[in-house]
C-alpha cells in the first residue's frame, strides 16, 4: 500500500494549553531538540504535502515567529477565537481558498510522538479504501476518558465516535479510541464543515461532527490503526511532557544502538533528534548530546558530559566535559572537567585537560593544554605544550584581543599571555612569566622579578611561632643535638 501525496496537511496549534501552567505556549515547549509543533511539522513534511498550514491563535505572534524559523515554507491561518476543531479546520481551508482537491490530513500540534510512517499509512489507507474520511485510531490498554470507535461488524467501517461520558456499557468495553488525526476528501470536508452546528455544551464546531454528516450522506468512514498507541498521545501538562520526552529519547537511542552505537546506560543518556553518530561511537552514563552534535566513528563521550552543537572526531575521547559549539579533532582528548566554549577548534591528537576552559581558540595538531588554564581568543600551532595554570589575557576592559603561539613551543607554568602578543615557533617561556611583548622564534622569554631571600625574617617578625621554631630547629648547630 503506497502513500498518496496530500493536497494539504492542517496542523491545529491554536489552543492555549492552560494545564501547562506556563508563559510559553504549549506547542512551543520542547523535547529532544524540537518544539512539540516542530516534531509534528517534521513528520508532516515527510508526506510531501502540496500545502502545510498551521492554525494559530493563542500567542500567535510568538508561535508564528517560531514556525517561520522552523519551516519558512509553512503557511499560517489565524483562529481569532477558539471556537472548536471544526472551526479551526474551516479557517485553514479558507487560507487555501475554501476547498482543495485531494486529501486533507488534519493533525494536532501537541502530538510529538506521531511518526511519518503512521501518517503515511493513514494516507495510504484513505486512498486505497476510497473513504470520505479515515480516522487514525489506536488500541489502548485503558480507554478511560477517550472517545470510542464504533465499527460496523461486517464491513469494519466506522459508524460512530462516542465520547466516554455518552458511551453505553458495551461501548465502554471498547479499547479502540479516536486520536484526533484524520484524512479527509478535500471537497467533501469543505462542504460538510458548512453543516457543522454549535448546539453542544461547549458551543463549538466539532470536527468529529463531520464524520456523522458524511456518513449520513452515504459516504464511507474508515479507520487506520496506529501500531503504537503512544504515538497519538497529546501533551497537556508537564507530567505528560516528561513522559513523552522519555519515550522519544528511548526511540532515538534504540535507533542509534541498532546502527552500531554503544550506549552504556540509556536511562541516563539524553539526545536530541538532530544528533548523529558514526559506528562504534560510545556514550557513557550521564551524558547529554544536543543540537547538531555529531560523534564520529569510534568517538567516546562521557561519563557526565554535556555537548551542544559539537563535533567529535573519530577516536576522540571526551570525559566529564561541557562543550558548546566546539570542533574536536580525530584522536583528541578532552577533560575531565573541561569547558569548551563556542569557537573552540582542537586539531587531531590535541589535548585539553583537567580544569581547562577554552573560547574562540584554535589549538593545533598534537598540542596540549593539560590543566588549570584559560585559553581565549587564541591560535596555538602544532605540537606545542602550554604549562599548567596559564591564562591567555584577552580582555582589556573594553575590547578582546588575540594571542598567537606558534608550533613546537614550550610555555612554562603560571604564564600570563597579555594580548595582543605573539610567541614564535619553537620558543620557550619561563615559569611565572607575564608575557607582554612578542617572543621571537626559538627564544626563551623570562618576564618575572628576580628572587630575593631575606634571611632571618621569620625569627624577627614571627618570634615564637611554629614556623620560627621549625626554622630554629634546622639551623641549630649539630653540636647542640649531641
Amino acid at each position: 500500500m503506497s502513500a498518496i501525496r496530500p493536497a494539504a496537511v492542517v496542523v491545529l496549534a491554536a489552543g492555549e494549553g492552560t494545564r501547562m501552567k506556563s508563559a510559553t505556549p504549549k506547542v512551543l515547549h520542547a523535547i529532544c531538540g524540537r518544539s512539540l509543533v516542530g516534531h509534528v511539522l517534521a513528520a508532516s513534511r515527510e508526506l510531501d504535502p502540496e500545502n502545510l498550514v498551521v492554525v494559530v491563535g493563542h500567542a500567535r505572534e510568538q508561535v508564528t515567529e517560531h514556525l517561520t524559523a522552523t519551516d519558512p515554507a509553512v503557511r499560517t491561518a489565524v483562529q481569532e477565537r477558539q471556537n472548536g476543531t471544526g472551526h479551526a479546520v474551516r479557517i485553514a481551508l479558507e487560507e487555501l481558498g475554501g476547498s482543495v482537491e485531494g486529501t486533507v490530513v488534519v493533525v494536532c500540534g501537541d502530538t510529538p510522538l506521531l511518526t511519518a510512517d503512521t501518517l503515511k499509512a493513514l494516507a495510504a489507507a484513505h486512498g486505497a479504501d476510497g473513504n470520505a474520511v479515515t480516522v487514525l485510531t489506536a488500541e489502548v490498554p485503558d480507554a478511560t476518558g477517550y472517545g470510542r470507535i464504533v465499527r460496523d461488524a461486517e464491513s469494519g467501517a466506522v459508524t460512530a465516535i462516542v465520547e466516554h461520558k455518552d458511551a453505553s456499557a458495551e461501548q465502554l468495553a471498547l479499547r479502540e479510541i479516536n486520536s484526533g488525526v484524520f484524512a479527509f476528501d478535500g471537497p467533501l470536508l469543505a462542504d460538510a464543515l458548512k453543516k457543522v452546528r454549535t448546539n453542544n455544551s461547549q458551543g463549538e464546531e466539532y470536527l468529529t461532527d463531520v464524520l456523522g454528516i458524511l456518513r449520513e450522506a452515504g459516504h464511507r468512514v474508515g479507520a487506520s490503526v496506529a501500531g503504537d498507541h503512544r504515538e497519538i498521545a497529546g501533551i497537556n501538562n508537564r507530567v505528560q511532557l516528561a513522559e513523552a520526552r522519555r519515550i522519544l529519547n528511548d526511540r532515538l537511542l534504540t535507533r542509534a544502538m541498532l546502527d552500531g552505537v554503544t550506549v552504556i546506560d540509556p536511562a541516563t543518556t539524553w539526545v536530541d533528534v538532530t544528533v548523529t553518530f558514526g559506528q562504534d561511537a560510545v556514550v557513557h552514563p550521564g551524558t547529554q548530546l544536543t543540537g547538531a552534535t555529531r560523534l564520529a566513528e569510534g568517538a567516546e563521550v562521557g561519563p557526565n558530559s554535556r555537548l551542544h552543537d559539537t563535533g567529535v572526531g573519530a577516536g576522540a575521547r571526551v570525559d566529564n566535559t561541557v562543550s558548546d559549539g566546539a570542533r574536536i579533532g580525530a584522536g583528541a582528548s578532552v577533560g575531565p572537567y573541561a569547558y569548551l566554549r563556542p569557537g573552540t577548534r582542537l586539531g587531531a591528537g590535541a589535548k585539553v585537560g583537567t580544569y581547562v576552559e577554552t573560547k574562540n581558540a584554535a589549538i593545533g595538531e598534537g598540542t596540549k593544554v593539560p590543566h588549570l588554564s584559560y585559553v581565549g581568543d587564541a591560535t596555538i600551532g602544532d605540537h606545542t605544550n602550554i604549562g599548567a595554570a596559564s591564562v591567555f589575557v584577552n580582555y582589556d576592559g573594553e575590547n578582546k584581543h588575540h594571542t598567537t603561539v606558534g608550533s613546537y613551543c614550550k610555555t612554562g607554568s603560571d604564564n600570563m599571555f597579555v594580548a595582543p602578543v605573539t610567541v614564535g615557533d619553537g620558543a620557550y617561556t619561563a615559569a611565572g612569566s607575564v608575557i607582554t611583548k612578542d617572543v621571537p622564534a626559538g627564544s626563551l622569554a623570562v618576564a618575572r622579578g628576580q628572587q630575593r631571600n631575606i634571611e632571618g625574617w621569620v625569627a624577627r617578625k614571627r618570634p615564637g611561632s611554629a614556623a620560627a621554631r621549625a626554622a630554629e630547629a634546622v639551623s641549630r648547630p649539630a653540636a647542640d643535638e649531641d
